[in-house]
């Protein structure tokens, strides 16, 4: 039975298309100076495909790369250095080291990663020890959490985050086998949902770890203030999607692609045509949705506690380029992750970088 969902009015605009430029020789800053231009600043510089930030309880942060699987921190005095490099990362296409996240769990800070192998793409955990400044991967105490998500050059998926709930959520992509989104069977396609230790978790709809289905690629994971969830979602070639979840959902890939109204399938909030989007990381700011735009060069920005009527709207377009990820920054504050250095974007002078952009509303 088809459930009922509230639209948003979207107010979107045509950007260009960056060209696909080859990068080599791009390295990584050992101790990036921070820069401020009209109110930003510039926290990191020189990352080479990054993907995924996690801001820490004291002010730095952590940075996943795809391509060499290293694990950087950045100090919260804008220092650089790298952490560690996560075991076994084997990169190529959309597939490497992706998403990343922390928890402390009886006295032990583990982070988490989600990376892929020769075989397959798996969620691991390993020790974070020492203090801010000198942190380090313990990579002799690697832990699967779950193993055997589909992996293929594209459609990876690869974002993971822990819920108001304390349980594990990882966005999966159909590794190409679209067919098989829908099948609660298989891994591809999904949003699961995770004890920290990888077990199915407790409440889940199906008995499993998959918690919703029928989607083509998850990049990015977020919860509003009500504790709703929500996902960004690559589509095809007609519609991107900002989809809210519900447990058990089944989103319609590849049957529908964006808004259907069909009986079987949730419908997205809000869609995007590709241009003006692709959408990756999303992260909740002071009661805003923020959602990190590669190809649309941007920032989409909206108020979640009332989408029928709330209008959207595009931040820092063209500005800095590809987005990968955006997160809530120290203060209130949005930071976000540039991403033209893996081969599809237009390198500038300093790329990759974490940038805080000069505070604007929501």
């Amino acid at each position: 039975m088809r459930r009922d969902h509230r639209s948003a009015r979207l107010a979107v605009t045509t950007a260009s298309v960056a060209a696909i430029f080859a990068l080599a020789g791009c390295t990584v800053s050992s101790a990036p100076s921070p820069s401020s231009s009209e109110g930003s600043s510039t926290l990191a510089t020189g990352l080479q495909a990054p993907w995924s930030i996690v801001v820490l309880d004291d002010g730095g942060a952590l940075i996943s790369q795809r391509g060499d699987g290293k694990v950087l921190e950045v100090t919260a005095s804008r220092d650089l250095r790298t952490a560690g490099t996560v075991p076994g990362v084997v990169s190529g296409g959309e597939a490497g080291l992706n998403g990343l996240a922390v928890r402390e769990i009886d006295g032990i800070r583990w982070l988490y990663a989600y990376h892929a192998t020769e075989d397959d793409n798996r969620v691991v955990r390993m020790p974070l020890s020492g203090e801010p400044g000198s942190l380090r991967l313990d990579t002799g105490r690697v832990e699967d959490v779950v193993t055997g998500i589909p992996r293929a050059a594209n459609h990876d998926g690869g974002r993971i985050a822990f819920g108001p709930d304390g349980m594990l959520y990882i966005g999966t992509g159909d590794a190409g086998q679209r067919e098989r989104a829908r099948d609660r069977a298989y891994l591809g396609g999904k949003i699961l949902r995770v004890t920290p230790d990888g077990e199915p978790a407790p409440g889940n709809p199906f008995g499993t770890a998959v918690y919703s289905l029928g989607h083509r690629n998850v990049q990015g994971l977020a919860w509003d203030d009500s504790g709703a969830l929500w996902a960004s979602e690559f589509g095809q070639d007609t519609w991107d999607e900002l989809n809210h979840i519900e447990a058990g959902g089944d989103y319609g890939w590849p049957d529908h692609e964006g808004k259907a109204g069909a009986a079987d399938a949730i419908d997205p909030i809000a869609v995007w045509k590709p241009a003006d989007a692709s959408p990756s990381g999303i992260a909740m700011v002071d009661g805003t949705l923020f959602i990190a735009a590669l190809r649309g060069e941007r920032v989409w920005a909206f108020d979640p506690s009332h989408p029928e009527t709330e209008p959207w709207r595009a931040r820092f377009t063209e500005e800095y380029g590809r987005v990968r990820d955006v997160a809530a920054g120290p203060g209130g504050r949005l930071w976000l992750l540039t991403n033209n250095t893996d081969g599809r974007g237009q390198p500038r002078d300093g790329d990759d970088r974490l940038v805080q952009p000069a505070f604007v509303e929501g």
